[in-house]
């Protein structure tokens, strides 16, 4: 399975964008897919999160409202919309497979790894 992001670039804080998380060397519904940042001099962090066994969705807090995970199954790829960018959200993007299916929030529990997209939120 690789796994590869797009649709990163530079934004102004309140607007938005789309990031995509392509499959390619398997089916991606078999898998949870997660989406986590890394900003400059910080952890990487889950962001949100979507399994494949039921459907659910996880959002960190700090996104909620504001981001939304979403899957098509046939394209191959998860996509993460964000809206109302914060200069917080800054950060670069990557997004993961969950195999065990249930997409939580660890990063321990995803094996493959995209290489990332930058994502920038400044005036």
């Amino acid at each position: 399975l690789q796994l590869v992001e797009s649709g990163g670039g530079l934004v102004q804080p309140g607007g938005s964008l789309r990031l995509s998380c392509a499959a390619s060397g398997a089916i991606l519904d078999y898998y949870a897919i997660g989406w986590f940042r890394q900003a400059p001099g910080k952890e990487r962090e889950a962001v949100s999160c979507i399994s494949s066994n039921d459907g659910s969705t996880y959002y960190a807090d700090s996104v909620k409202g504001r981001f939304t995970i979403s899957r098509d199954n046939a394209q191959n790829t998860v996509y993460l919309k964000m809206n109302r960018l914060k200069p917080e959200d800054t950060a670069v993007y990557y997004c993961a497979a969950d195999h065990t299916g249930w997409g939580a929030p660890w990063e321990y529990e995803y094996s493959d790894w995209g290489q990332g997209t930058q994502v920038t939120v400044s005036s």
